[in-house]
């Protein structure tokens, strides 16, 4: 496998602003995924999803949004101008899997509700070994936080198995690094 062949689908929330720094860092991973010569594919349409979008297409990456009727009609938002292929959906349901579908690795950035699904989802088809062993990655103490808190439950609900499926990283040179380490380390088996 080498790193043009790969899509990274990049989840992240939609509330980020160009003034705020979490747009910053999201426009700065699409930029060193296409830069390494990764596709992209977000969400398609505001916030984290522009940011990395944006960053890929200045980089000269291929930008792909996942998008949706649904979302369309319940936010009254249109695809945002850097993506380059649309993928569209009807619902939500379609466009989640989709998304999750067309990654040869997943990236999570901070995010809400929509965010929290995706990464729940691709950390169970993981888990049940629905999909082929790839990489998940979330970027940022807010994931950290919140998988500390589930193992610090005193339940065995959340096991080291599984939570070793789940890749942290501090910023978004690092999830690129893991990245790129990955594609490697298969394409020499």
């Amino acid at each position: 496998m080498t790193t043009n062949q790969c899509v990274i689908t990049v989840f992240g929330g939609s509330a980020p602003k160009p003034s705020e720094l979490a747009y910053r860092q999201a426009l700065s991973l699409g930029q060193k995924l296409a830069e390494a010569g990764f596709a992209v594919a977000t969400g398609g349409y505001i916030g984290t999803m522009e940011a990395v979008s944006k960053g890929a297409s200045l980089a000269g990456g291929r930008v792909i949004g996942v998008t949706c009727d649904h979302i369309e009609t319940w936010r009254g938002v249109q695809p945002n101008a850097w993506v380059q292929e649309e993928v569209r959906s009807r619902t939500l349901r379609e466009r989640l899997n989709r998304l999750v579908e067309i990654g040869d690795a997943w990236i999570a950035l901070p995010g809400g509700i929509g965010t929290l699904s995706e990464v729940s989802l691709c950390w169970s088809l993981l888990q049940t070994r629905e999909v082929a062993p790839r990489p998940l990655i979330l970027i940022g103490a807010m994931w950290q936080e919140s998988m500390a808190s589930f193992q610090q439950s005193g339940s065995d609900y959340l096991r080291r198995k599984d939570v070793d499926l789940l890749t942290f990283a501090a910023d978004e040179g690092a999830a690129v690094e893991h990245v790129l380490y990955w594609i490697h380390s298969t394409s020499s088996m």
